[in-house]
């Protein structure tokens, strides 16, 4: 099913049934439950519209080399072949899917969305790595290449400084044979199939062990 087809079924599968409250705090049990059980089920096709948004991607040059799917492409490409485990490769390839809707703070937009279901190390890497990769441009525009350095203290500063070295800024050749997104497809699903930590996740576990 593709993505507009998949929404209007999402549309007509949640007007089936609502809650009746026109504000919160007149919520009852039966409200709660029929919210509960929706977001349970919309929750399953979190990896759809993940990976649905990073399609957005294709084609958005931005004056770079490559445009921007490719770019993610390559960095997530780049870390599979240099042996890193699921969950760094899926921060690799959706470390810029903000760049669409946060145009002033993309990093802090992947990491958002990436938090749950990633390592804390990991989560810190994605939030940050917009001031580590200035420091290979941020002088060509007049601003401090060294701004990471506010964070030289900090246990993640160098798998952040790795990350944008080895993976990042290295990720902007057209000849590089990147893998296509379907093969990281795989990877998405397994790692967004179920959170690490979330209070709303932890309180339908409690829900359904009671």
């Amino acid at each position: 099913m593709n993505a507009p087809d998949r929404i209007d079924a999402e549309k007509a599968h949640h007007a089936a049934e609502r809650a009746k409250f026109r504000e919160m705090k007149e919520g009852t049990a039966d409200d709660w439950a029929i919210i509960g059980q929706e977001y349970r089920e919309f929750s399953k096709g979190l990896a759809d519209r993940v990976l649905d948004h990073l399609r957005l991607l294709d084609g958005d040059f931005g004056g770079f080399p490559v445009d921007r799917l490719e770019h993610s492409l390559q960095t997530a490409t780049r870390a599979h072949r240099d042996g890193r485990d699921e969950q760094y490769v899926v921060m690799a390839l959706l470390h810029d899917i903000g760049d669409t809707l946060g145009s002033y703070n993309h990093p802090e937009v992947a990491a958002s969305i990436l938090k749950p279901f990633v390592s804390e190390e990991l989560h810190w890497i994605c939030q940050n790595h917009g001031a580590f990769q200035g420091y290979y441009y941020f002088h060509h525009l007049g601003m401090d290449r060294n701004i990471r350095d506010r964070f030289e203290d900090h246990p993640h500063y160098r798998a952040c400084a790795e990350f944008c070295e080895k993976y990042d800024q290295a990720a902007f050749d057209p000849d590089y044979d990147s893998e296509p997104l379907s093969f990281f497809e795989p990877m998405v699903r397994r790692v967004f199939e179920r959170p690490l930590n979330s209070m709303y996740a932890k309180a339908m576990e409690e829900e359904e062990a009671a």
